[in-house]
């Protein structure tokens, strides 16, 4: 059973290019990098949000200008640190169609090269096309998983950003 699995995963592989292997490294770093995002949140959120809010809390004044540039110095490191590897995750989003053009034209070049070496035989064309159409679409597929789960990010990196900004009162 796992080796059937094993040996489908290889011939369609090989039938889509050694691009294949690029969309499949660049997909496993794009989950990863939003399991990550995941992970601080229902870790490590909580314990920035109040480190930065005792921060804030043990000033004595807060009504100054030196007291509002210290309160969005403050806002900046944690938007930082809550927004993490975001752009990253969104940079992956955006390479996986672009790696999935770059198999189209490897595939591409092999149906020209089958075409000067064979004619126009449609048999010598046809793994060029499986290998020009294949990493297009594992492409988009990756894509467009990766788009779900950075849209996930995104909306929570910015509503805590939002929550953040709100909780640090400029009281006393």
């Amino acid at each position: 059973m796992l080796g059937d699995a094993y040996l489908a995963i290889v011939q369609f592989v090989e039938q889509g290019g050694n691009v294949l292997y690029l969309i499949a490294a660049l997909t496993f770093l794009m989950w990863t990098l939003i399991f990550e995002r995941v992970w601080y949140f229902t870790n490590q959120h909580k314990t920035v949000v109040s480190e930065a809010t005792d921060l804030w809390e043990g000033r004595p004044e807060r009504r100054s200008w030196s007291a509002h540039q210290i309160r969005d110095r403050i806002i900046s490191e944690a938007a930082d640190r809550i927004t993490g590897n975001l752009p990253l995750i969104q940079t992956c989003v955006t390479l996986c169609p672009l790696l999935g053009l770059l198999g189209t034209v490897t595939g591409m070049i092999s149906v020209f090269d089958a075409m000067a070496t064979h004619g126009g035989n449609a048999r010598s064309m046809a793994a060029g096309v499986s290998m020009a159409t294949i990493p297009t679409m594992c492409g988009m597929v990756a894509s467009l998983s990766g788009l779900f789960g950075s849209t996930f990010v995104k909306r929570k990196v910015d509503f805590e950003i939002e929550l953040f900004e709100d909780h640090l009162t400029m009281d006393h």
